[in-house]
């Protein structure tokens, strides 16, 4: 059984090419890193290391890679593949739609069997959305054709995986803690289980519920710790007023999470509580620039401030601290990420009040965008 895996960094490596090698997969990454590339193809192995106090290491073995940009070489991995999926970051699906389709054409064309393709990217709807871009590509009767036999399930995926720097490029490191969540009511018949993922009838309360505790408390711990110049999120974790902004926040959007979707308050607690302890692992070095890069994606209308935010003020929850973080993340200035940049040179061009309603849709006189305003205003007076 042969695994085509679109992107072999460190969450490609350390959790998605792992968990398929433990299935009983051959796992074939594709990537443009031709480094990486070179040494999977002549070594076929590597080893993941758990951020735990005894280090387990767990070796992947029977593995190998393609060249990316050889359009040629990932049409055929695709047309000979049981099973794909993704981790390549959402804004770089439309770049890899082309080689998709080109291998669907060639399945379609040789007959051959019901392919699963499952982007594991942190964003809602990865999955769907990678169709519409490889659909773009196909004619209309590959497409009707390819509904047929292929099916494009969504996923939730969770697990922390830090900046790191090793002498070996295919060494990598990850938390002990993972989670796999697939859409079950968008496989096909028959399918075949990947070992250690979750499948459910309903993935959106899953989606939201990783997004708006993981991922949310992830980037308060960031923007609030970069106010205070931490550079990592443990030591950020490590002030005791910190950690009670990330729970405090983690409440709120607890509360719209238990709203929605029925969770059970007490197993929520429980699951925040995970969350946190998570990132207060001494055993991971997690830098705040890197849980706080792209503040522009972060700040948008459907992603992990402004959508629980404005749910909860629907709900009557007044999102305080929601509107907090959004505020510190408009302070957050690290030179070398763009999306950074192009923020600070709004806010000075524009001015804060533009630049709220430009990258998040909520417009002047909305109570959220006030509760946003006063928040930059008091971390301005306590800048002076």
């Amino acid at each position: 059984m042969k695994a085509l895996h679109f992107g072999a960094g460190n969450i490609g490596r350390g959790f998605i090419g792992l968990l398929l090698s433990q299935s009983g997969y051959e796992v074939i990454f594709s990537d443009v890193n031709k480094t990486v590339v070179s040494e999977l193809q002549i070594r076929g192995e590597y080893t993941v290391t758990l951020a735990s106090q005894d280090r387990e290491q767990l070796q992947v073995n029977g593995v190998t890679a393609i060249d990316g940009t050889e359009a040629d070489t990932v049409a055929s991995a695709v047309a000979e593949a049981d099973l794909i999926t993704t981790a390549v970051g959402v804004n770089i699906l439309k770049h890899i739609a082309a080689g998709l389709a080109r291998g669907i054409e060639k399945r379609i064309a040789s007959g051959a069997g019901p392919l699963h393709i499952i982007a594991c990217e942190n964003a809602i709807g990865g999955s769907t959305l990678l169709k519409e871009q490889v659909y773009a590509h196909l004619d209309e009767a590959v497409k009707a054709q390819a509904a047929e036999v292929i099916a494009f399930p969504d996923a939730a995926v969770d697990r922390i995986v830090p900046m790191q720097h090793h002498e070996d490029p295919l060494a990598v490191t990850v938390e002990p803690f993972y989670e796999w969540v697939v859409d079950e009511s968008a496989m096909l018949q028959g399918y075949r289980p990947i070992q250690g993922v979750h499948y459910v009838p309903h993935l959106l309360p899953y989606i939201e519920r990783k997004l708006f505790t993981v991922n949310t408390g992830h980037c308060t711990a960031a923007y609030l710790g970069s106010l205070k110049g931490y550079e990592t999120i443990q030591q950020a974790m490590a002030d005791e007023a910190i950690a009670g902004e990330v729970k405090a926040t983690l409440k709120e959007t607890g509360a719209v999470l238990v709203a929605r979707y029925g969770f059970d308050p007490a197993e929520h607690d429980r699951y925040i509580d995970k969350i946190i302890g998570r990132f207060c692992n001494d055993q991971l070095i997690d830098e705040v620039t890197r849980v706080g890069r792209s503040p522009i994606r972060k700040l948008s209308p459907n992603d992990r401030l402004v959508k629980p935010a404005l749910q909860a003020h629907e709900l009557g929850i007044a999102p305080v601290q929601l509107a907090k973080v959004m505020a510190a993340a408009l302070y957050f200035d690290y030179a070398d990420d763009p999306e950074s940049a192009e923020l600070q040179q709004s806010i000075r061009d524009k001015g804060v009040e533009q630049t709220i309603t430009q990258y998040t849709g909520i417009h002047e006189g909305h109570p959220v965008y006030r509760l946003i305003m006063d928040s930059y205003g008091s971390m301005a007076a306590q800048c002076i």
